[in-house]
């Protein structure tokens, strides 16, 4: 499964995702509250449907702030150029099974890489074997 990231959502919404569009048709995407609720300050078209969409989505487990600080000071991640947010979604990874993080954050790919969750974009939703094949 497949959390996606704000970045990928903005990205999707203002001039369209191909390939985030397969991963949704085949059931690949995690929802998390915390990208909904990043996504609802900005300036959405059709605000409430899109936050109803994303929250009909499976949702990727939410780790309490004890365990993202656990993840932080474990994973050396001060200092990296990641957010309180992002570490929640690397968080919410370790705790999904079998999820992994997809992003446009160069910062935050590169910590969900180290962990071992992130995912090449290049690979999401590929028809030829690619990433979200290897999962099913």
């Amino acid at each position: 499964m497949i959390l996606v990231d704000t970045s990928v959502w903005i990205g999707h919404l203002g001039s369209g995702n191909s390939a985030l569009v397969r991963v949704l048709e085949a059931g690949l995407v995690l929802g998390h509250p915390w990208v909904v609720g990043e996504l609802a300050l900005g300036r959405l078209v059709q605000r409430h449907e899109v936050i109803r969409l994303l929250g009909s989505l499976p949702q990727a487990s939410i780790a309490t702030p004890e365990e993202v600080m656990a993840l932080i000071d474990l994973h050396q991640l001060p200092g990296q150029g990641i957010g309180y947010v992002d570490a929640q979604l690397l968080a919410a990874t370790l705790l999904t099974a079998g999820a992994a993080l997809w992003t446009f954050d160069r910062a935050l790919a590169d910590a969900a890489y180290r962990l071992g969750r992130g995912i090449d974009p290049e690979d999401v939703g590929s028809r030829d074997g690619g990433w979200a094949t290897e999962i099913r």
